[in-house]
């Protein structure tokens, strides 16, 4: 069965400096060999720290920006060979949620032309009735019809978010990629727009791929997790066996990095030594030996493969799929078979004390509080 997105060996690096004849001389390597899948309805999570590329492979697949190698299918075809007006069509089945709501809407226009602007453009719905369509958008994503006839910046950061989630539902696509769609946002808001991107997904039957640097928002929205470093993917699992489970070091730092909720709980921090390495001269062998406690000889040498489940096979040779549709866990350390357990470096999922349990439950009163998504921030049904 062919799957909705795959991208394979994708490359992109941007040049970085050039000489007097304007031929690059050196270039930052944002993107080295990136292969992954989405199947329809299914959440992937890219995670990893900033500058580790995944923006760059976001847009890689919708085009946004040209790889310089790999292939990218979208329901099995190969979207680099589109031209224009099959790129424009194929828009339609992709959008794309940007991080910053203050600066990913034109302030020059009401909310009514932002959502009115993608159906003209694809001639979705006549004009005498796409006043209609744009208010069925607002209330589906908890806004008021009346809230057309204004501005952004009439809105809160929340409220904006869920006019961008409009603007990407608009043309009715299969997938959209959420780039940090609630880093930018309060604490106390982030988790109604992702309470809102997970009822949508199951009413319209949505496949994303989500962005973040925070696993504590991977944990509860994503079905499988592909963790990236300096360009590649080192790791990735469904959610709940890398949670249980993570094989790589840099995965164990990213973990152990979550805060608790329960300030007298004790566990054990992973803290990576040193600086991450430039993406314009990254290290030789793995990519992550500069920082790595396990580190031997051969991580300064050798290449780690992307290896499925301790088999030995890099991706898809076990099985003989596609590279890039992997067997249950693959890891590309080394040593993984080597390492300690990780238990007590991964936050165990205790909950809330009951004093946070309290003032959580105040924040969910807020002036954009329950009303917009059923539910309030520690994913209860909200009072009425």
């Amino acid at each position: 069965m062919t799957a909705l997105l795959e991208a394979e060996n994708l490359v992109k690096h941007f040049p970085a400096s050039r000489n007097l004849f304007g031929r690059p001389t050196s270039f930052v390597r944002a993107v080295d060999g990136v292969s992954f899948h989405v199947e329809a309805g299914e959440t992937l999570a890219l995670v990893g720290e900033s500058g580790c590329g995944k923006s760059t492979v976001s847009r890689l697949v919708l085009r946004l920006i040209e790889p310089d190698a790999g292939s990218v299918r979208f329901e099995g075809r190969d979207l680099l060979a589109l031209d224009a007006n099959e790129l424009r069509a194929f828009r339609r089945q992709a959008q794309i949620i940007f991080q910053d709501p203050y600066a990913s809407l034109n302030p020059r226009m009401t909310v009514g032309q932002i959502l009115g602007e993608p159906l003209a453009l694809h001639e979705l719905v006549p004009a005498n009735a796409r006043r209609a369509r744009v208010e069925e958008l607002l209330r589906l994503v908890g806004l008021e019809p009346r809230f057309a006839r204004r501005y952004p910046h009439e809105f809160s950061g929340g409220q904006r978010q869920r006019i961008a989630i409009a603007r990407a539902l608009a043309v009715e696509p299969k997938l959209i990629i959420c780039d940090e769609p609630v880093s930018a946002l309060d604490v106390s808001i982030r988790s109604q727009i992702l309470n809102l991107l997970h009822d949508l997904q199951e009413r319209l039957g949505l496949s994303y791929i989500f962005v973040s640097h925070d696993l504590a928002v991977v944990k509860h929205i994503a079905d499988r997790v592909a963790v990236m470093n300096l360009g590649g993917i080192v790791e990735t699992a469904e959610t709940q066996a890398l949670f249980a489970s993570p094989r790589h070091p840099y995965s164990r730092a990213l973990l152990s990095a979550i805060p608790v909720p329960k300030p007298q709980a004790r566990r054990a921090r992973m803290i990576l030594q040193g600086e991450m390495p430039s993406a314009l001269n990254p290290p030789s062998g793995c990519r992550f030996h500069t920082r790595c406690p396990f580190v031997v000889e051969r991580c300064r040498t050798e290449v780690p493969q992307l290896i499925a489940d301790g088999t030995g096979h890099a991706l898809g040779q076990s099985v003989g799929q596609p590279v890039g549709q992997p067997v249950g866990h693959a890891t590309a350390c080394h040593r993984a078979a080597e390492l300690p357990s990780a238990e007590g470096v991964v936050p165990a999922d205790g909950g809330f004390s009951p004093a946070l349990e309290k003032l959580v439950a105040a924040f969910s009163l807020s002036e954009e509080g329950p009303a917009a998504s059923g539910v309030d921030i520690v994913g209860r049904p909200a009072a009425v």
